[in-house]
């Protein structure tokens, strides 16, 4: 997103792991250590491509605290599918567990090995017993992922669902970062 802007010049990113999101209550605490950081090497502006993820609220207290600014949205799934979008599927189906090109990438080490799958299988139907759907919000068109993703769900014995969806909303935040 940074190269197709060209703002490569004036943008720097810096992510935090991805398992922070099977615990969110953790990721406030380090959004405050990496904004701390970036205002120290002497960044001015820091915006976070985090939606809400679940921290009830602790996100928000630390940006608010911080002086920084997020993305909208309660997760990246709204944002990468759109507000609207997100919103209808949700109505559709509250049994809806979905999918970006990342997660699909890094399924086993996040889903099934974060959740515990893998050394506890008797845990699947309690975590995933009131999803009906797997909705792969594709930000790429890539049959390999559409693959695994479809794969992903028959591993939750979940009904499979694809939707490109690109960048949504992300794509005019990153643009306007620079």
């Amino acid at each position: 997103m940074i190269r197709a802007n060209g703002i490569g010049d004036r943008v720097a990113v810096t992510c935090l792991p991805a398992i922070l999101h099977n615990r969110p209550e953790r990721i406030a605490d380090r959004l405050r250590q990496r904004i701390r950081t970036a205002r120290a090497m002497g960044w001015s502006r820091i915006r976070i491509a985090y939606a809400e993820c679940g921290s009830g609220g602790a996100i928000d207290r630390v940006l608010a605290e911080e002086g920084a600014e997020r993305i909208g949205g309660p997760h990246c799934y709204a944002f990468f599918a759109g507000a609207a979008d997100f919103d209808r599927l949700m109505e559709e189906e509250p049994g809806s567990f979905f999918l970006t090109d990342y997660l699909v990438r890094h399924f086993q080490a996040l889903v099934v090995e974060g959740m515990g799958l893998d050394r506890h299988p008797e845990l699947l139907p309690m975590i995933f017993g009131n999803y009906r759907r797997v909705i792969y919000l594709a930000q790429t068109e890539d049959p390999a992922l559409q693959a695994q993703a479809k794969a992903a769900a028959e591993r939750l014995g979940l009904a499979y669902e694809y939707r490109h969806t690109g960048y949504g909303e992300f794509a005019q935040f990153v643009a306007d970062s620079a």
